[in-house]
This record gives C-alpha cells, sequence and structure tokens, in this order.
C-alpha cells in the first residue's frame, strides 16, 4: 500500500518538481522510496528515466532507488533509460544510462520476462557469433543481413512513438494491446529460438562430418525464411499503420477536450462562471506539456499551407489567450495560491502565439 508520503513523491517527480522533491526528501529520510504505483507498476526511478529526467536520477539514486526494481513487465528502469536511449541519442544515454549503469553495473545484465535485457536493446538487436558446434559456419548470413537491417530500419522508424501512450487520456486502455517493445523482443526470441533449434538439429545429426543438405531441404528452408520474411514485414506495416491511427485519434481527442473545456470555463453565461479556478482548472491544451505542446494542440487539423485560414484561427487563439483579456474574464475568479502560476503560463503562451503570427507575415 503506496503511502501519503510516498504519492507525494510520486507527484514531485512526476511534475519534474526537482527542489521539492530534495526538501521532501531532505525533511524525510527514512521515506522508502522504492515503491511501486500504477497499471504498469512503475517505481518513481522508472517514472523518472520515462520522463528522461536525469536530475531528478540521480537525486532518487542518492537516496537509495533500487536500480534492480522490475515493473509489471519485468523492466527496469534501465530498460526504460536504454529505450529513451535508443529514441533521443548520445546525450540522453549520458544523462540516463551512464549514472545508472555506473550506480548497479549488473542491471546491464538483467533480463525482463521477454528475456531481453539493457545491454541487449543498446546493442539493437545485434546477432551473435554463430554456434560453435556449427561445422564450417558460411562466410555470410543473407538472413543475419537482413534481420539486422529491419531492426536498424525499425530503430528510425518508431522511435518518434516509444513512450508516447504510456499516459493516453483519450483512449481506452488495452492490457492486451502489442507496442513496439513487445513485438520486438517477441520477434526476437523467435529467430534466435529457430536459430538454436536448427544448430542443435544439424550438430547431433552430422556426427563429426559436414552434413549435405538435399536439393529439396534448400528449397524448404530457402521457403521457409522467405516466409519469415513476409511476416516480418507484414507485422512491421500493421504496426505502423495503428501506430499512426492511435496517434491521429490522440492528437484529435486531445484538441476536442481543449475546446470543450474552453466552452465550458470561459463561456460568459456559464453556470460555473462564480466558482474558482486553480491551475488545474484552467483548459490548458497540455498541461503537462510545454508550451510549444500546447499550441500544437490547439491548431491540430489546421493546414498551414493554406496561410489564410491558418493566420486566421491563429488570431482566434491569441484573443482567447492574450493576458489582459484573460484577466478580464478570469482574474477574479484565480485561487490566490495559483494566480501568479497562471498568469505566467498565460503570458508565455501568448507570447509564442504572437511570435508564430509574426513568422506569418514575413
Amino acid at each position: 500500500m503506496v503511502s501519503r508520503k510516498q504519492k507525494r513523491v510520486w507527484k514531485y517527480v512526476e511534475e519534474g518538481s526537482l527542489l521539492k522533491l530534495k526538501s521532501y526528501l531532505r525533511k524525510h529520510s527514512d521515506l522508502d522510496v522504492n515503491f511501486s504505483q500504477g497499471r504498469k507498476q512503475r517505481s518513481p526511478l522508472h517514472l523518472a528515466c520515462s520522463l528522461g529526467d536525469d536530475a531528478v536520477l540521480r537525486l532518487l539514486l542518492k537516496h537509495g532507488a533500487d536500480t534492480l526494481q522490475q515493473d509489471r513487465k519485468g523492466d527496469t528502469p534501465l530498460h526504460i533509460a536504454a529505450n529513451r536511449a535508443l529514441k533521443h541519442g548520445i546525450r540522453t544515454y549520458d544523462d540516463l544510462v551512464v549514472p545508472l549503469r555506473r550506480s548497479c553495473p549488473e542491471a546491464m545484465n538483467a533480463h525482463n520476462k521477454a528475456g531481453v535485457t539493457p545491454e541487449d536493446l543498446l546493442k539493437w538487436m545485434r546477432d551473435t557469433e554463430p554456434a560453435a558446434n556449427m561445422s564450417n559456419p558460411p562466410a555470410a548470413d543473407p538472413e543475419k543481413e537482413w534481420m539486422e537491417k529491419l531492426f536498424g530500419e525499425c530503430e528510425d522508424e518508431f522511435c518518434e512513438t516509444f513512450g508516447v501512450y504510456d499516459a493516453d487520456d483519450f483512449l481506452p486502455v488495452d492490457d492486451d494491446d502489442e507496442d513496439f517493445g513487445d513485438w520486438a523482443d517477441r520477434i526476437r526470441k523467435e529467430y534466435f529460438d529457430k536459430k538454436n533449434a536448427e544448430s542443435q538439429r544439424l550438430a547431433a545429426s552430422s556426427s563429426g562430418w559436414k552434413r549435405r543438405r538435399s536439393k529439396k531441404e534448400r528449397e524448404q528452408e530457402e521457403q521457409s525464411r522467405k516466409e519469415l520474411h513476409e511476416r516480418l514485414q507484414r507485422e512491421h506495416a500493421e504496426y505502423l499503420a495503428r501506430a499512426a491511427r492511435k496517434e491521429e485519434e490522440t492528437r484529435k481527442g486531445k484538441k476536442r477536450h481543449y475546446d470543450e473545456r474552453c466552452a465550458a470555463t470561459f463561456q460568459s453565461g456559464s453556470s460555473a462562471a462564480a466558482t474558482k479556478l486553480s491551475y488545474g482548472d484552467i483548459p490548458w491544451p497540455a498541461p503537462r506539456g510545454t508550451v510549444q505542446e500546447m499550441v500544437d494542440v490547439m491548431l491540430h487539423g489546421v493546414d498551414r499551407k493554406d496561410v489564410p485560414v491558418f493566420r486566421k484561427v491563429v488570431r482566434q487563439q491569441q484573443a482567447l489567450w492574450h493576458p489582459d483579456k484573460f484577466a478580464q474574464r478570469c482574474e477574479a475568479r484565480l485561487e490566490e495560491k495559483d494566480r501568479q502560476r497562471i498568469l505566467d503560463t498565460v503570458t508565455a503562451l501568448s507570447q509564442e502565439l504572437n511570435r508564430l503570427a509574426q513568422s506569418l507575415r514575413t
């Protein structure tokens, strides 16, 4: 059972409030930070890795965070950090993977439930040397080369979708929905199981002599290889299409939710016009996102090539979030404790919209 103090730690990690977290952990020095929460059963260290917050990560490590703690899929924080490094490159590797590896070197070889280690993820599915009991292996293995090429392309094509749907508020939760990590783990396991079975079969039947394969066996092997390639390509295309649909549905859902909340909050005749507004009550387009992410939600679905229409939508949003007009509509309703934070965010949002409008004039 997660205690109230541990929930406070989770909140500070989720918000990226480093100073608050540091102060809170100093005050409660005996607090255990190795708890798990949520559907994925992740720890605060898992959360810091998924958010890419290296400062919070180092602070948690300093306060005894367990690098080997596993979530529902058996992933350690280092698995999460390695996946994020594949997406964002060497800088994220230095920020997340390096401190975790220094804190617990054996975590590099920790297996998740799919049998994959962080070391495997960082090597990105590189094939191992052929089994020692296979006599006279060929100089080049076309299947191995094809698999390496496929997974190399997967790294480039899927890194944009890693972790996007972990906290989706606009689509139903489907525990059985296979994400790219699950798919890659399954394909990797099937591939190596197949190669190991083939290696054992050849070693058992060769009796120290090079086994000559018949024409029929070669044709069967070639057919099996083609079927494997076709299935991988088919599943690859299906995953890309499903990920694209899900991303578009998510963006539409966020835009629809934003429009509905604006109408309910800013409409002068609303029954809630007299209620107080905290920071979370303001209809931010992306409550936990950056100012640029908020603008992207506002303008989703508008064709930027159609300059007159796009300029009109930008002006509408400028009027909605202009600091003076926002103050006229809502300043009297703002909670005193959140007033300055709300006004600062509105000002930053207005400035970003003004910069975008200025760029349309040039």
